[in-house]
């Protein structure tokens, strides 16, 4: 749900009660080549309490028994929809910031009297010299568990590009994922007495496999809690490591509160996934090898990297930065998952209401804190991506190694050719950081889907045609006689009582220009034709259900809702669905598809008469909230309702 529509005063109130010297307008912003202050609004709201993704923990960075109390601020929460770049266009970036306390950073859960200061953490004060993460990224215990992960021309992206596009295969780490730096060189900066204790973390993904490998290496133990619902090879394969898995919790809020409370009762350390500087410092020995093995590092333009927390980016920057500052960094995040875009933006960490959980490794609310401030300091500019593009992605580098990545492992590759091509970049030579390939197999479906419309290879098509004989023949005349090179990939029809059809199918193209000439082509000959290539509701649904009209003697369903449901994969989350929304009103319609991911789309249709419309709102609200096991609902209107009526109607 969009929050920032509904201020409720009990909660907060919007954020233009904080002096904002950046703003994000709306609409897309036009010809930025780098990062420019500029005034316009980014819709969100502040609420009071504590920081969503810092819980308190017992034992701090450095093995130590603070004093654990849960700090209390303002955080402002955005609507990631409401924060739009063009592709390839780079987000601004707040070099001066806020400077607010709540984003200083102290050690995870540290309330140390020492420690509160403006400068944060006391015991890490290395962070703040010239060359602290330099020295500390040089000296980084990394290579008992990881490898150098080779650096290799993708050679037909780069011809494709007119650029020499380099990936750096983190993919081929011994867990398939960069993570195992960061928490090898952390629990290495241990000091003995906190190994012998024990560490404690909380993940459902790469950071549990890497705690988990590096704690048999060093001989402590570790203690992975994971969500009830996290699959089952992702818990198989921390058991394998070593680590002793402990299914706690329906959510990863749950999961980590659970790991804070055991690490307290039995004085384990806490192993942030990215929020520490010995973690960044970990993740950064990847920056040390790009400069190693690129041929010439001056000719080296920008690194591309992918964002979730921020470790990954701040350890590559801050290397990178010392060494050659005349090499760009950008990180790269999902349209869905922007929180390190939206804060550079405004110069304050911020809270997204709620998370696409496609790319499910940087799924993250809220960037860190000591992250923040080395990406406001080192980096330059963020390009969002959308799923499709990060669907091409994989293709791309499945065609040329054979390797499959996982979402978040490919957002680098999505990012650079975007940019790339927005810029009319030619000879440049680029780096993306290739950083995972833990995919689940049952999201591979979803990944071919949009992987087509993501490179623009495939476009999807309405067409209305005459419903009498013959009709089929003349649209396939008119769509194929003059374009040998033309495919059609699907065609979804069914015969309907009225005095027209609607066909929906997929068509090969090479390149825009010619799906212009066929959607001018069929117009003209009294075929109305829609590329609707571009939502990713229709390629998750609408594919789905054509064929599947609705039959009622007044031609539709009186006052019928068409909505996108966000559920979270859960058990009982359907129960509790139904229980709140049948009987009280007529489901009409339920499209579901398991994706794989934590949350997965359902198109709904329900009943609402008019007079009732007030009591169903109420009845979602009471569905929504800002945890795992909340729901979000997007109604269909306007011109993409009109797209589904032709089919569901």
């Amino acid at each position: 749900m969009d929050m920032s529509l509904h201020p409720s005063t009990s909660q907060g109130s919007f954020c233009t009660s904080r002096p904002q010297p950046f703003v994000v307008h709306r609409p897309s912003w036009k010809g930025l080549s780098s990062p420019q202050p500029r005034t316009a609004e980014i819709i969100c709201r502040t609420i009071a309490g504590e920081r969503p993704q810092v819980a308190p923990s017992p034992a701090g960075s450095n093995g130590t028994q603070p004093n654990v109390a849960p700090s209390s601020s303002q955080t402002s929460i955005c609507v990631p929809e409401d924060f739009v770049l063009s592709p390839g266009e780079l987000s601004p970036v707040n070099r001066t910031g806020l400077n607010l306390p709540e984003d200083v950073f102290r050690c995870f859960g540290c309330t140390q009297a020492a420690c509160q200061g403006p400068e944060g953490c006391a015991a890490n004060k290395w962070r703040f010299e010239t060359d602290g993460y330099l020295r500390e990224i040089l000296t980084a215990r990394v290579y008992d568990v990881a490898i150098q992960s080779p650096l290799e021309e993708a050679r037909k992206l780069s011809e494709a590009a007119g650029n020499k596009i380099l990936l750096k295969r983190e993919d081929l780490q011994p867990v398939f994922s960069f993570k195992l730096r960061g928490a090898y060189n952390k629990m290495a900066k241990l000091p003995a007495e906190a190994r012998a204790r024990g560490v404690i973390t909380s993940s459902a993904g790469n950071h549990a496999q890497g705690v988990a490998l590096a704690a048999s290496r060093m001989g402590c133990a570790a203690i992975i809690c994971m969500p009830v619902n996290t699959p089952e090879i992702k818990v198989a394969n921390v058991r394998k490591l070593g680590g002793q898995v402990v299914l706690v919790g329906e959510s990863y809020q749950e999961a980590q509160a659970a790991a804070v409370a055991r690490a307290a009762a039995e004085g384990l350390t806490f192993i942030p996934p990215y929020d520490d500087p010995y973690t960044i410092a970990g993740q950064g020995t990847i920056g040390d090898e790009i400069m190693r093995q690129v041929s010439d590092p001056d000719k080296l333009d920008a690194i591309f990297v992918p964002v979730g927390g921020g470790g990954l980016i701040a350890g590559i920057a801050a290397f990178t930065k010392a060494l050659k500052p005349g090499i760009k960094v950008f990180g790269v995040e999902p349209t869905g998952a922007n929180a390190m875009a939206i804060s550079l933006a405004r110069g304050e960490r911020v809270a997204l209401s709620r998370v696409d959980a496609f790319a499910d490794g940087v799924a993250v609310k809220q960037v860190g804190q000591e992250t923040f401030r080395l990406c406001r300091e080192l980096v330059d500019g963020v390009v969002l991506v959308d799923n499709s593009a990060v669907s091409a992605a994989i293709k791309d580098v499945f065609n040329e190694t054979r390797s499959i990545l996982e979402p978040a492992g490919a957002l680098a590759v999505a990012g650079a050719k975007a940019w790339l091509k927005r810029h009319g970049m030619k000879d440049a030579t680029v780096v993306a950081v290739t950083s995972g390939a833990n995919m689940n197999f049952e999201r591979l479906r979803l990944v071919a889907e949009l992987a087509n419309v993501g490179g623009r290879t495939e476009a999807t098509i309405t067409t209305t045609i005459p419903e009498r004989p013959g009709a089929f023949k003349e649209f396939i005349t008119t769509a194929l006689s003059s374009d040998s090179d033309l495919s059609v990939t699907e065609f979804k029809y069914r015969y309907s009582a009225g005095s027209t059809a609607q066909v929906l199918w997929g068509a090969g193209i090479r390149c825009h220009d010619q799906l212009t000439v066929l959607l001018d082509r069929l117009n003209a000959a009294g075929m109305t034709s829609t590329d609707i290539s571009g939502l990713e509701v229709a390629q998750v649904h609408l594919r789905h259900l054509a064929g599947g009209r609705a039959r009622s003697y007044t031609g539709r369903i009186e006052n019928e809702k068409i909505l996108q449901v966000v559920f979270p994969e859960r058990p009982g989350a359907l129960r509790r669905f139904l229980d709140v929304v049948s009987p009280a009103w007529n489901v009409t319609l339920f499209h579901y598809r398991n994706s794989g991911n934590r949350e997965s789309s359902v198109l709904l249709g329900v009943q609402v008469p008019p007079y009732e419309e007030e009591r169903f709102q109420s009845a979602l609200h009471s569905l929504r909230g800002h945890g795992e096991e909340s729901f979000a609902f997007k109604e269909l209107q306007g011109a993409v309702r009109e797209v589904f009526d032709k089919f569901i109607q």
